[in-house]
């Protein structure tokens, strides 16, 4: 292989590099689900809807048989015994099967949550605009971590923006039903994914 034929297959392989992984991930946030490796996930620059950044989840293969999620955990301190709203705005671009938010209540020393929502039963499918969706999970006592974020199943891309935690009061209804090492942050933290630029 001559010089100048190597030169080029290096350029090529460093611009399918960039664009495979151009996005990088926010600070306070990582990749998970069942199969992260075949989503790009991080902030894309000036994608908001103010012209800000956003968030993303971009699949890389064309038929992926699981999701990829963007997420966070935070301790429940300031949160035990309370009903907590996770708001925030998407838009979505050829979803194949189904995006939303999600958020899960954990204790520790069993597998299962004490609540959980992850936008199944009302999930984002297709193209869409920027819309607003919303959480609502109480945080019982035996609380030890709040896992949140945003999931795509399957193909497409999604981009979300603008959350929001907060405590709100207990007339409004629950939208939900009744991770080792992963950072477990004091409190939720970067939700306009302006930090860490």
């Amino acid at each position: 292989m001559t010089k100048k034929i190597l030169k080029n297959v290096l350029l090529v392989a460093a611009t399918l590099t960039l664009f495979s992984f151009g996005f990088a991930i926010p600070e306070g946030w990582f990749p998970a689900g069942s199969l992260p490796a075949s989503y790009d996930m991080g902030v894309e620059k000036a994608s908001g809807q103010d012209g800000k950044n956003a968030a993303t989840i971009k699949s890389t293969k064309k038929k992926i048989e699981g999701f990829g999620t963007l997420m966070q955990n935070c301790l429940p301190d300031k949160f035990i015994g309370k009903r907590v709203r996770l708001s925030g705005y998407m838009k979505s671009k050829d979803v194949e099967s189904w995006a939303g938010f999600w958020m899960r209540v954990d204790q520790e020393g069993t597998q299962h949550s004490l609540s959980f929502d992850n936008m199944h039963d009302r999930a984002i499918k297709g193209t869409t605009e920027w819309k607003k969706y919303e959480i609502v999970l109480d945080v019982p006592a035996k609380a030890s971590n709040i896992a949140y974020g945003a999931l795509l199943n399957g193909t497409g891309q999604i981009w979300f923006d603008k959350l929001n935690f907060e405590v709100v009061d207990s007339y409004l209804p629950t939208t939900g039903k009744g991770l080792s090492n992963a950072v477990i942050n004091k409190e939720p933290v970067n939700l306009d994914f302006e930090e860490g630029k």
